[in-house]
């Protein structure tokens, strides 16, 4: 049912009496300070007079002034602190440009200024929904618009909660707008701002967000049910008093103070009802309903023995949320039964604390937040971990113009979440390491990166990040960054800012250093991977270079990747070979026979039962058709089998499109030379390494030289190419105790 909204009162001249209005607020909540309530009011109200801005507000009786004092009045029923309702009265003077985020912060102090300034960041989710401002900014600008929403919850839960109470406000209003606007805001509201709220436990802001979109953006089914609630409401409201004074005079005799009530029908609710279940209006449960509010948890039980001892109980509809609350937090007993005269009825029941959490939710535990209460915090902060959960929030939004599932995919396959030390969330692509994060976090930062924790845990700077984690960067003094953070086969960056980040600075650095370094990265390469190159000067030709000396400077700077001098380097050795270095291992015999699944793909469907025609048949590389037969599967024909164009003559529906599978990928055979100080587990760490690099191993021996403590290991493997090769070696030089790890090449 939508909420009637409290007029504010007003002077004689039709202004706004500041002082009753306070008499009201702080009687909601006596803690509040009144004096830096006044001051916020004031300097709203005067921003707006003195302001010569028009405001964008569609109704010009609502001004910036009243807004900001609506929003206050939703927050102090929310039992928010101090600084959230000063912020809620400056909120709107800042978003209509009457006055400066900075003036803000500076007469009300950082966290107000904080607060705000979240709050029109989250104001970006309404310029992505408007259809006129959308056809301006590129989707990928739409996005990052709706990731500033959700890093702004992150940081603070009062920002969200303000954002809840200023688009409450704006929905009441568009009464007055046009069919445009109306449902603009309603969309935003309904696929936005209400699954918010549900999220945050706020049921009575839900349901009126709720009710009042469904009003305009479903006016017909909403006049429906809204004609057929009013049509029964007087008799309704008399059996509902009946009830109400049966089950008080029950629940007393049995020494249960309760507080029993009957329950707001919610239209939206109702409607959702009957369309999820195929219902009739005369068949929905909840348009009777009560509550009943208990002392303690065990009272609920007993209650509940009360009402089913009363009434007969409706199979299927009992729910306990008590024992099983729901992710939100929701807490209560909700039953259905046969009451008096056998109509329908339903009855909620829940402590009064479950009850302030179902209307408040995550506000029900602010108080606590910051005190040592027992449980207090942890409750607040189980109610809001969502928020650090940024991967769920995709499952609230639905479809908002497309927008949504781009912000699905983008989160789920592309972007981990994770968070510095203070708290702040910072997005990365998938397989982002704490080097990545540390530019991200500032160019310093990565520079003089020498170590990082995730999670408390120190980590290698190659580790992958996963969503949720926190990380912290160790830093040196006067660090640089090194040149191995380059090179891709070893694993450091992933990400295109912070090899530019990496590569600005060397360029900085004097060319003879990075001619040195660059010949010495090279010749290093070279040599792990048995590459006999001595003609420097052709390979830098082949590199697009004048000379050696350009190329070794290209390569220390960064403009030149490692892996392009090796390929043009493999080219040069022997040009006949078809640039591969290796020699070819023959492919494996192939167990199966032609025609069985693993050879023959049906488009559409995945595998099933295939065989050979034997009028045609057809070799791996003929054009081929499925015919469909009785009891046996497919039939594989050439596409110019006569029996084949035959059948597909007669009967047309049973032939399908089917295609060879992929042609094995060609291996090579690679020896690989490990020198390492011997210590126990290292044979594992350097099978651990072959099987995450997913590396078949044909041959392997060891052994261990007492004299100076190492140990050598030789191992044949399967390699599909160079750039594979020079990978594996790089992982396994970084484990501990590893001297080298280089190709042998002692028999060519």
């Amino acid at each position: 049912m939508v909420q009637v909204r409290v007029q504010q009162p007003l002077n004689t001249d039709g202004s706004i009496n500041l002082e009753a209005w306070l008499d009201t607020v702080i009687s909601i909540d006596p803690a509040l300070d009144r004096q830096a309530l006044r001051d916020a009011c004031e300097f709203a109200r005067e921003a707006e007079q003195q302001s010569r801005v028009k405001p964008t507000h569609w109704s010009e009786r609502s001004s910036a002034f009243r807004i900001g004092l609506e929003i206050a009045e939703i927050l102090a029923d929310l039992k928010l602190d101090q600084d959230s309702l000063v912020a809620a009265v400056v909120y709107r003077a800042v978003r209509e440009d009457m006055t400066s985020l900075e003036v803000v912060q500076e007469r009300f102090g950082p966290v107000v200024g904080k607060l705000v300034d979240g709050v029109l960041r989250m104001a970006a989710i309404s310029a992505s929904l408007n259809p006129r401002k959308s056809l301006v900014l590129p989707p990928q600008a739409q996005v990052e618009n709706l990731r500033k929403m959700l890093v702004a919850m992150v940081d603070d839960v009062r920002v969200a909660l303000i954002k809840l109470a200023e688009r409450t406000c704006a929905i009441r209003e568009v009464k007055d707008a046009d069919d445009e606007k109306r449902q603009r805001v309603a969309r935003e509201v309904f696929d936005i701002y209400a699954p918010l709220a549900h999220r945050l436990g706020i049921g009575h802001i839900k349901w009126e967000l709720e009710d009042l979109s469904f009003r305009y953006l479903e006016p017909v089914q909403y006049k429906q049910i809204a004609t057929l609630l009013h049509e029964r409401r007087l008799d309704r409201e008399q059996y509902i008093a009946g009830v109400m004074q049966q089950l008080r005079d029950e629940l007393t005799a049995t020494g249960i103070q309760a507080d029993v009530s009957g329950r707001a029908k919610h239209i939206y609710s109702i409607w959702r009802k009957m369309q999820r279940k195929g219902l009739q209006f005369s068949q929905i449960y909840d348009v009777r309903a009560v509550r009943i509010l208990v002392p303690q948890v065990r009272d609920c039980y007993t209650a509940l023995g009360i009402v089913h001892t009363l009434w007969r109980h409706i199979p299927k509809e009992f729910d306990d949320y008590i024992a099983n609350p729901k992710e939100n937090g929701y807490r209560s007993l909700h039953t259905a039964v046969l009451g008096p005269d056998g109509k329908v009825l339903e009855v909620q029941i829940r402590t009064v604390t479950m009850h302030e959490e179902a209307e408040l939710g995550v506000c029900a535990h602010w108080r606590y937040k910051g005190t040592d209460i027992k449980g207090g915090s942890n409750q607040y902060e189980e109610k809001i971990s969502w928020l650090r959960q940024v991967l769920e929030w995709h499952e609230e939004l639905g479809d908002i113009g497309g927008l949504a599932e781009q912000l699905r995919v983008d989160i789920e396959q592309d972007r981990v979440y994770v968070f510095t030390p203070e708290g702040h969330a910072i997005d990365l692509p998938v397989g982002a390491t704490p080097l990545d994060f540390a530019y991200r976090v500032h160019t310093e930062v990565g520079h003089n990166c020498r170590g990082a924790k995730v999670n408390g845990r120190i980590v290698p700077l190659n580790y992958n990040l996963q969503t949720g984690e926190q990380v912290e960067i160790i830093q040196g003094k006067n660090g640089a960054p090194s040149r191995d953070w380059l090179n891709s086969n070893l694993g450091y960056i992933s990400t295109s800012r912070a090899r530019a980040k990496i590569v600005h600075w060397f360029k900085l650095q004097a060319r003879d250093q990075n001619v040195a370094a660059g010949k010495n990265m090279l010749e290093r390469e070279l040599l792990r991977l048995a590459l006999p190159l001595r003609d420097f000067e052709k390979l830098a030709e082949k590199c697009n270079l004048k000379t050696a000396e350009d190329m070794y400077a290209a390569l220390g700077a960064g403009d030149l990747r490692l892996a392009q001098a090796v390929n043009h380097a493999e080219q040069l050795i022997d040009p006949q070979r078809n640039d591969q270095q290796l020699d070819l291992l023959p492919l494996r015999a192939v167990a199966n026979k032609p025609g069985q699944a693993s050879d023959i793909r049906i488009e559409g469907v995945g595998n099933l039962l295939t065989q050979i025609a034997g009028c045609c048949q057809p070799l791996p590389g003929d054009p081929i058709v499925g015919y469909i037969t009785h009891g046996r599967g497919v039939t594989i024909h050439r596409q110019d089998c006569a029996t084949g164009l035959q059948l597909s003559g007669r009967e047309p529906e049973r032939t399908i499109q089917v295609s060879w599978g992929p042609v094995p990928q060609q291996t090579y055979p690679v020896d690989i030379l490990i020198r390492a100080y011997d210590r126990s587990g290292l044979l594992r760490d350097v099978s651990q390494v072959l099987l995450n690099e997913k590396i078949n191993v044909l041959e392997v021996s060891t052994r261990s030289n007492k004299d100076d403590n190492t140990a050598s290991m030789l191992l044949t493997i399967e390699i599909t190419g160079l750039d594979r090769l020079g990978r594996l070696l790089g992982r396994i030089s970084q484990l501990p105790n590893i001297i080298e790890a280089r190709r042998n090449r002692h028999n060519g």
